[in-house]
């Protein structure tokens, strides 16, 4: 039986592990964790988001603008990620509208697409 989600993987060229962890550590906020020591040689990096891991992976000859395939933060505020995302310049995209749910959507420096979506507390 599945239970849950433990991690989900995204990729970044080769090298650009020090400008990943920029965004993702930096402008994100999202705190590094320790990768297995078997796992290191492959390159990357971990991150814990919440109860769960975003593992940053490393691989070139990829077209991530072509693909749906993303990464959905789930916040607090919605309207503070808006304005410190807007003011770095990054393009923003609204999603298409999901009942119950405020959301946008961007692509990393990478080309990952990255989704942040607020969903309404139910009473």
């Amino acid at each position: 039986m599945i239970i849950g989600i433990d991690h989900v993987q995204i990729t970044v060229p080769i090298g650009q592990e020090p400008a990943a962890r920029e965004f993702y550590c930096s402008i994100l906020g999202l705190s590094e964790i320790e990768k297995p020591e078997a796992l290191k040689p492959r390159g990357g990096f971990w991150l814990q988001v919440g109860d769960r891991e975003l593992h940053v992976g490393v691989e070139d000859g990829v077209n991530r603008q072509a693909s749906k395939a993303h990464v959905a933060f789930a916040v607090d505020d919605l309207a503070f990620w808006l304005d410190r995302l807007s003011r770095l310049g990054i393009a923003l995209e609204d999603g298409v509208p999901i009942p119950g749910c405020e959301r946008f959507e961007f692509r990393d420096p990478f080309g990952n697409r990255v989704e942040f979506i607020r969903r309404a507390k139910h009473a």
